[in-house]
């Protein structure tokens, strides 16, 4: 069984001969990925008085930072008015010229899963256009803007899984923090409302292609879980998958796949060998097992987080301890 299909069968529930993971190497990696490149574009930080540095993305948007190893934050969304919607010009995500290093990477990676990465779904983009802090009064006070600027970077989105479609990947993947620490961002009812209809459109769309569906997202999204499985989300992306408890996603176990490394916020800072190993083992004993379900993961900025290696490397043993399917016995949860 080679990566791609051991990955196939981990999402489908079909029997994978051992955990699909995505640990660096020497250790188990089933993956590979990449991203499309605008044809032109290139961004720049360029300096403007102080410590201050700024440059403009591919949307349009100002992004901000005075400390350089940061990834700064959108200090000016293209979209600071309203008025400025018929006017917006977006960026052609589906030219097929933009695709050249993806096509590579799948020619260069034919028998692991192919993954090519999406800037979000709709409220990724459109959040950065308006601000975060406008954007959300934005969703009750101009649901029909709102709605308008969605409706156009979904026809966007659904042009760009069709350009991966045919590169051949197996799966988009695309991040999106809808989550704090204690819940949904907004209320379920709103995201049910203005959101769903577009995550729908944009799973079906790749679905139709024979193309999965990976998204992340950080905080407690725990609400909407249900609607992502209607949707057509193929696997969630945790990093923190105690925030949502253990025993409550593995109500999902058989409906969705779950991607997650041993807790980054409470598991692996932690330091306790013990309960990073046995983390591991609940994690596959709930979530994966034999039937699958589970992709063991590992959180690639050990210094944004403060964490030495080590920890991780406890994680990826056990991992791989308990997650050969055919030699070692499965605990029971």
């Amino acid at each position: 069984m080679n990566s791609r299909e051991r990955v196939l069968r981990t999402l489908e529930f079909r029997e994978p001969d051992r955990l699909a993971a995505s640990f660096p190497a020497p250790h188990w990696n089933d993956f590979a990925s990449a991203s499309y490149q605008l044809q032109g574009y290139q961004p720049v930080w360029r300096s403007v008085g102080g410590d201050r540095q700024e440059y403009v993305d591919e949307w349009g948007n100002t992004w901000a930072r005075v400390d350089k190893t940061s990834k700064g934050e959108v200090a000016r969304g293209v979209l600071e008015t309203w008025d400025g919607l018929d006017r917006l010009t977006l960026p052609d995500l589906g030219n097929p010229a933009n695709y050249g290093p993806v096509r590579r990477m799948v020619a260069a990676n034919a028998d692991r899963f192919c993954i090519g990465h999406l800037p979000g779904f709709p409220f990724n983009i459109a959040r950065k256009m308006r601000r975060l802090d406008q954007f959300l009064m934005d969703l009750l006070l101009e649901p029909a803007l709102v709605s308008e600027l969605l409706g156009r970077i979904e026809d966007l989105l659904a042009s760009a899984i069709v350009a991966y479609a045919a590169c051949g990947v197996d799966a988009v993947m695309f991040p999106e923090d809808w989550g704090t620490q204690t819940g949904l961002m907004i209320r379920p009812t709103t995201w049910r409302a203005l959101f769903a209809p577009g995550f729908q459109r944009l799973c079906s769309v790749a679905h139709s292609h024979g193309v999965k569906v990976l998204m992340h997202s950080c905080g407690k999204i725990t609400d909407i879980i249900p609607d992502l499985i209607e949707a057509g989300i193929d696997a969630l992306q945790f990093d923190q998958p105690r925030l949502h408890g253990i025993e409550v996603l593995a109500r999902f176990h058989g409906q969705i796949a779950f991607w997650c490394p041993v807790d980054i916020q409470k598991t692996l800072q932690s330091h306790d060998a013990a309960a990073i190993e046995e983390e591991a083992r609940e994690l596959i004993a709930h979530l994966g097992g034999p039937q699958g379900g589970l992709i063991g993961g590992y959180y690639g900025d050990n210094a944004s987080i403060g964490l030495d290696p080590h920890w991780q490397e406890i994680a990826c043993q056990a991992f791989m301890r308990y997650g050969d399917y055919r030699r070692i016995p499965q605990p029971t949860a």
